[in-house]
């Protein structure tokens, strides 16, 4: 009778502590991921322009502004699986404005619980050892991860050092593992 219960205790603890159930769902992400441009516009373009004040058969040259520079990719990477079989691609951007987000771009990974992507100090080191790196090094959590498929985008705060924080780590924190890290460069 004891054993009976015992099993049973042990088993609803094990479902609570690991949920099992969230291997077989699947969350997926759409974020709009701003695109990124090559260069950016030239500072100053001449336009010319015939104003209401100038006489007839004559042109101004005015001097427009150019028009704002578009997102621009400052790092990227690719991941690679730890704990589970992760696949997809990291890139900070950065906007006209300053602020910065990470994309996480075709993101194929295992469902799990309290999975949180983190900004890391650490370095991304493959296979076994890998799975646990991230928890000796400063880290900077943007958040619970969205889904385990897809784009998504998170905000990164404006005091964040990137010259420091130069690895994703998509992090479980309630086994105090990693599922999948990208070196960003």
């Amino acid at each position: 009778m004891w054993s009976a219960t015992a099993a049973i205790a042990v088993l609803a603890v094990g479902a609570v502590l690991f949920q099992p159930w969230l291997l077989l769902i699947d969350v997926r992400v759409a974020d709009a991921i701003p695109t990124a441009i090559a260069t950016a516009p030239p500072t100053n373009q001449a336009s010319r322009q015939t104003s209401a004040a100038t006489p007839p058969g004559s042109v101004e040259s005015v001097e427009m502004p150019a028009p704002a520079p578009g997102p621009v990719d400052l790092l990227a990477g690719e991941f690679v699986s730890h704990e589970h079989e992760t696949n997809g691609g990291a890139r900070i951007i950065q906007l006209p404005d300053g602020r910065r987000h990470l994309a996480i771009e075709g993101l194929v990974t295992s469902n799990g619980p309290d999975v949180h992507v983190w900004l890391s100090a650490g370095p991304v080191v493959e296979g076994l050892d890998g799975w646990f790196t991230a928890a000796g090094y400063d880290h900077i959590d943007l958040g619970p991860i969205k889904g385990n498929l897809g784009d998504q985008l998170y905000d990164i705060p404006a005091e964040v050092d990137l010259a420091a924080f130069r690895t994703v780590d998509l992090w479980c924190e309630r086994f105090s593992v990693s599922f999948g890290a990208a070196a960003l460069s």
